[in-house]
């Protein structure tokens, strides 16, 4: 082959895989974009514009209204649907969770990643096995224990059980982030004359921070979006109820317009997507961090 030939091959493969990655970028989007959008533009308009003209992808200023979102957040006892309670105890307990799970995950990661001990190369794959049990499996279960603990009724209790989900893969996630810090600096921490927990606190966590926030991130989203958990510990108390409780009650009402519904989806929906764009950057980094170490 000529080395023409060679220099035209390349300059086609270059710009085919210039487009194709430019085609796969926009249709990413549109499917990504696109239902939110939709969800979005059916939120802000009045139910009677909407049976008009359900395929419209566009809302006239005359037909724009807030009235749907009023309603989702106004309080149950005012006629609405009590969403600003729900966000309030969706945020608790996923708050709660996050720390709690990053309490518990930066000792084990750190003892996983750096102490040797019998079994210590199998510990990351033992973490991930408890996945291989479907939550059904383990709904029971914990309900009852946490029924005669007093906690089946709790947004405590509630947390607790989010805490044990995650904890495993929170640790997995940031051992692989703490095998990439070179022993060197903790060798140099301890000529310094610092103990092995002021080891970590002050030298490992500061380093370890953009894989703390992708993980961070991480259990709140699953914390804010759960709903099985969610449904059997605190369905019997409305007033303990989490955002996603409240939306599916509703998408199960008979007699609530579509509308209120799409306005209580982006509630639920839009405080992950701005913490996500808040975090990017460290979430970014925190992801391909160590991706080539295990």
């Amino acid at each position: 082959m000529t080395r023409k030939a060679v220099l035209t091959r390349a300059r086609f493969e270059e710009r085919f895989f210039g487009v194709a990655r430019w085609c796969i970028i926009a249709f990413l989007i549109v499917i990504t974009v696109l239902p939110f959008y939709y969800m979005l533009l059916l939120s802000l308009k009045p139910i009677d514009a909407l049976l008009l003209d359900p395929g419209s992808l566009w809302v006239s200023a005359r037909d724009l209204t807030l009235d749907t979102y009023r309603d989702v957040l106004r309080s149950s006892d005012d006629g609405g649907q009590g969403f600003l309670g729900f966000l309030a105890n969706s945020a608790l307990v996923s708050l709660g969770t996050v720390a709690l799970t990053l309490v518990a995950a930066v000792p084990g990661a750190y003892a996983v990643s750096r102490l040797k001990f019998f079994g210590h190369r199998q510990v990351s794959a033992l973490f991930l096995a408890v996945y291989l049990f479907p939550a059904t499996l383990l709904a029971v279960p914990l309900f009852v224990i946490f029924a005669r603990l007093g906690l089946s009724s709790s947004l405590v209790g509630l947390a607790v059980v989010y805490v044990a989900q995650t904890v495993p893969v929170s640790i997995y996630m940031l051992k692989n982030y703490l095998v990439t810090i070179p022993y060197s600096v903790e060798e140099a921490a301890a000529l310094d004359g610092c103990t092995r927990l002021q080891t970590l606190r002050k030298v490992i966590l500061p380093l370890a921070l953009p894989s703390l926030m992708a993980t961070g991130l991480y259990v709140f989203m699953i914390a804010w979006n759960e709903f099985l958990f969610a449904l059997l510990f605190l369905a019997a108390d409305p007033g303990k109820w989490t955002v996603s409780l409240g939306l599916a009650q509703l998408s199960n009402g008979i007699e609530v317009p579509k509308t209120v519904l799409m306005a209580g989806s982006v509630v639920l929906t839009v405080p992950v997507v701005l913490l996500f764009f808040a975090a990017e950057r460290l979430l970014t980094e925190g992801l391909t961090s160590g991706a080539d170490k295990g």
